[in-house]
């Protein structure tokens, strides 16, 4: 019987047919999705029990146990960066992700090797028609609008991205220190792809798998005592809620943060903001009192890392007591200080922090949003401090970019406070199910690729590099560096140490296919953890040549 103009059997046909579909609509033979898979197999299956099919064009195997072949189901070839689930060490969990099936349910595997598809357009407009919609219609953060020059991007993949001309850049920057696990990694859409053909959206008061999922997996990789997780969209609503929690908590009403600090624009984010972003939604809520940072490159107080009598923790406490300890709810600071630097603090900070806050009963939060998620080697910076935050505060590599989430992770003893009170806070999209199932799909991608132990293993060989091009060009005064977390900082003359612009260097960058961030005088050396030490290389050879525009300055 012909299906469609199949002259093949119905069984077949259908197969076949479901295959085609599929292919047309994502473009690559790899894309195929078990969802759609299944469902060619359903319709397979109401025909005649096939589970082999053969012709002279086209091999398809199907498979009778997905079980059997260790729960990838259908899986993506010629990744820049994915691998095969690998043991990595001890903190590796095996979290069930949503929607998993016990072993012997009947999946379809499709070996599609064979099929020779050509990719469809990444977009039917030029380049030049997309930045002018995008100017026409749409405001850019942060910029004139008259100024902007955005990259017309339309493909990514691992390190990599593409524009419409079809550029390649090596995003050096992952975008905004966010892209952890890479561009586009096949496991996270598929578990984006799943989740949006069972459900999309339930309204936050309902539970849902991926939800529960998402909290018992941070609450397993969080500092010991960080329970119960609140999800929203963004790192400055994070905050926010974190602000909020600890208000209601405490009873009290002031916050401390740091100056050279940065936790969102909101209007609460921004008030806790102590650089220049602040200023311009001044007056903003009223309560929060700046304190000074641990930067040992311009301190404070003018010491040098070798005379340095730590007047960055003796000063925090000064300014409690001025400003009342039972007065102050908590303090807000960064694992490590992230756009404004990466500045990481000396190895007794943290601890004499969180001896400060216990002092006082002030809550320590720990803001973890650029810093966390395998970013400085480790699960979250604090973990290289031992330290246990009352609250952390996370987004960015939650979900690696791919869909928005962020999350407010309280204490046991704070979250109990809420048990026969009403945690006044709440969004329509909290706890969205597409973003947890997202965040599930990450944060197995980190243990099954041991993402942060090659972030560990190659910030070290970072390190070593932006040290070499600190000696080789004078305009650089200073690297930092923890991970995959790094930073040059560049100025016109070391011994004043006046701040270097960095943006001159970055048309020479994108001119040679690398995308970086640099604000005010740094130049940030953060790509995917994914990345390999050749690809490494690649872009700091570009850094490298760009510092020499610098030297001329």
């Amino acid at each position: 019987m012909s299906v469609g103009g199949c002259d093949q059997p119905r069984a077949v046909c259908l197969i076949l047919a479901g295959v085609t579909e599929l292919l047309a609509e994502r473009g690559l033979a790899q894309r195929i999705t078990r969802a759609r898979a299944e469902e060619t197999l359903r319709r397979a299956e109401e025909a005649a029990p096939v589970h082999t099919v053969n012709n002279s064009q086209d091999r398809l195997s199907l498979e009778a146990d997905w079980g059997e072949q260790g729960g990838d189901g259908l899986a993506f070839r010629g990744g820049q960066c994915y691998n095969a689930p690998t043991p990595c060490g001890a903190r590796q969990r095996q979290a069930p992700a949503p929607g998993d099936r016990p072993a012997g349910d009947s999946r379809l595997a499709v070996e599609a090797s064979d099929f020779k598809e050509e990719r469809m357009p990444d977009t039917q407009m030029s380049a030049q028609e997309i930045v002018e919609l995008n100017r026409e219609y749409t405001l850019f953060s942060w910029s004139p609008q008259a100024t902007v020059d955005p990259i017309p991007a339309v493909r990514a993949q691992g390190v990599y991205f593409w524009d419409a001309d079809g550029k390649r850049y090596l995003d050096l920057a992952s975008q905004l220190v966010n892209v952890n696990t890479g561009h586009q990694h096949p496991k996270v859409v598929q578990a984006i792809q799943e989740q949006a053909g069972r459900l999309c959206f339930v309204q936050p008061a309902l539970a849902t798998e991926p939800r529960g999922v998402l909290g018992k997996m941070l609450a397993e990789r969080t500092p010991a005592g960080l329970k119960k997780s609140f999800f929203c969209l963004g790192g400055a609503e994070a905050n926010e809620n974190a602000i909020k929690i600890a208000r209601a908590y405490t009873g009290r009403t002031k916050i401390l943060a740091r100056y050279r600090s940065y936790h969102g624009a909101t209007h609460g984010a921004v008030a806790l903001t102590g650089d220049y972003r602040r200023w311009a939604a001044e007056p903003t809520m009223p309560g929060v009192v700046h304190v000074f940072d641990p930067y040992c490159y311009r301190c404070t107080f003018g010491w040098t890392r070798d005379t340095c009598h730590r007047e960055c923790i003796t000063h925090v406490e000064e300014v409690i007591r001025l400003e009342g300890p039972d007065k102050i709810a908590a303090i807000f600071m960064e694992g490590i200080t992230g756009t404004n630097g990466v500045i990481v603090p000396p190895d007794d900070y943290w601890p004499r922090m969180r001896a400060l806050c216990d002092r006082y009963g002030i809550l320590l939060v720990d803001d973890e949003v650029m810093s966390g998620f395998g970013r400085t080697g480790k699960w979250f910076a604090v973990d290289h401090w031992d330290v246990a935050p009352d609250i952390m505060t996370m987004a960015k590599g939650l979900t690696s970019g791919h869909v928005p989430l962020a999350a407010v992770v309280v204490s046991e003893k704070i979250a109990r406070h809420f048990d026969d009170k009403p945690l006044m806070g709440g969004l329509t999209y909290g706890s969205h199910p597409l973003s947890c199932a997202a965040g599930v799909a990450t944060l197995q991608v980190y243990d099954d690729e041991c993402l942060i132990e090659n972030s560990a293993r190659l910030g070290v060989y970072l390190g070593q590099r932006l040290e070499e091009l600190k000696e080789r060009h004078p305009s650089v005064g200073d690297v930092r560096y923890r991970g995959l977390f790094a930073v040059l900082e560049l100025v016109k003359d070391r011994a004043t140490k006046e701040p270097l612009p960095s943006a001159p260097l970055n048309p020479f960058l994108r001119e040679n296919g690398v995308f970086g961030f640099l604000p005010s005088n740094l130049v940030f050396v953060t790509p995917p953890l994914c990345i390999t030490q050749a690809q490494l290389d690649e872009g700091l050879a570009i850094v490298d040549r760009a510092l020499e525009i610098a030297d001329r300055a």
